[in-house]
């Protein structure tokens, strides 16, 4: 129940070209604590109820919990959420080894795409592809909730 993941700015979009699978992803947050987040997200055909604790010091880490649950109780959900409804679309790309997330950002976060990849620990090696930029592991100004709040537009 712990995730480990590491999360990088995009510098391309030549990751379209990589990716094996896409889906667009809908999410809103019944809470956007620091120490704790909730989120509701609507993915393909289903919805997943995600509990998050706060990241370790380095933001590598940090207790994760999910449940799916049927898609209308999730739309349900959805309209309890904070203000905020985040609009994304989540291409999978597979380099070496592994498989980047990578969320092309809608609505007032448009233009902004991060890629995230998840590791077993902390110091495992990985392939970093060409469209990989800077990266923003533990800057808390790019995780979800934070841009649900405070979008990308504003910055």
């Amino acid at each position: 129940m712990t995730e480990i993941e590491r999360k990088f700015l995009v510098k391309s979009e030549a990751f379209k070209d990589e990716a094996f699978n896409s889906y667009p992803i809908k999410q809103g947050f019944l809470n956007s604590h620091p120490e704790r987040t909730v989120r509701i997200r609507l993915k393909k055909d289903k919805g997943i109820l995600t509990v998050k604790g706060k990241s370790t010091s380095n933001g590598l880490s940090r207790f994760e919990w999910e449940k799916e649950m049927p898609k209308k109780e999730a739309e349900a959900l959805l309209l309890l959420c904070e203000k905020g409804i985040i609009d994304k679309t989540r291409y999978e790309v597979k380099v070496g080894n592994h498989v980047f997330e990578v969320d092309e950002f809608y609505g007032d976060n448009e233009g902004l795409i991060v890629a995230e990849i998840e590791l077993n620990s902390e110091i495992e090696t990985f392939e970093k592809p060409d469209w990989l930029g800077e990266e923003v592991t533990g800057d808390v100004k790019y995780y979800n909730s934070n841009l649900s709040q405070y979008p990308f537009k504003n910055w």
